[in-house]
């Protein structure tokens, strides 16, 4: 399989997924991410990641608005990113699905 090329790569880019692929535990992520986004930044990712999830699990639009009160089209974006997009909420959905060894 060849490795996947971002259109969005940049050395910049390359050098903040490295610091956090550095990040060793749960408490360094909120350090790091704390510092690093706003409150609404984050709680927009975290929404997201639940609205995935969902999705993923079959889920309705209806209950995932209802349940992580997102709209429409945060959710309709999300689905989009797992139908058509570049496969990372699918790398970590299924790694996360899979028992470790």
């Amino acid at each position: 399989m060849d490795a996947y090329v971002s259109r969005l790569k940049s050395e910049e880019l390359d050098d903040v997924f490295h610091a956090i692929l550095s990040l060793q535990d749960l408490s360094e992520c909120y350090q790091f991410f704390e510092d690093m986004c706003t409150i609404n930044e984050l709680q927009a990712m975290a929404q997201r990641w639940q609205v995935a999830r969902q999705l993923d699990a079959g889920e309705t639009y209806q209950d995932i608005a209802h349940k992580f009160n997102a709209s429409s089209a945060t959710i309709s974006r999300v689905n989009r990113c797992l139908e058509y997009g570049a496969g990372g909420y699918r790398i970590i959905l299924d790694r996360l699905k899979t028992p470790e060894k």
